[in-house]
């Protein structure tokens, strides 16, 4: 759990990492236990910046990350982050 802490945190304002980058980075098998470790323990971190493989926030988050992402720079088309420039 702290290796993907480290991680999320030291993703820059204006980039983002999916939450599988999180997982191969971290070791470990599954993108859905960074969401995991995301949901439970991330109140104070960049939370915005970690998105999923298609470009788009879970649906409950969408305006909201949308917006931050935006106003760090991120580019977004169509309400998705465009992974190939805004991914580190």
């Amino acid at each position: 759990m702290e290796r993907v802490r480290e991680l999320v945190a030291a993703i820059p304002p204006g980039r983002v990492r999916t939450y599988g980058d999180i997982a191969d980075a971290a070791g470990l098998s599954s993108a859905r236990t960074v969401g995991w470790i995301m949901r439970t323990d991330s109140a104070d971190l960049p939370w915005h910046r970690v998105i999923g493989a298609s470009g788009r926030p879970a649906a409950h988050l969408a305006a909201r990350q949308l917006r931050v992402l935006g106003e760090e720079g991120v580019p977004i088309v169509d309400g998705r982050v465009v992974l190939r420039t805004a991914r580190i």
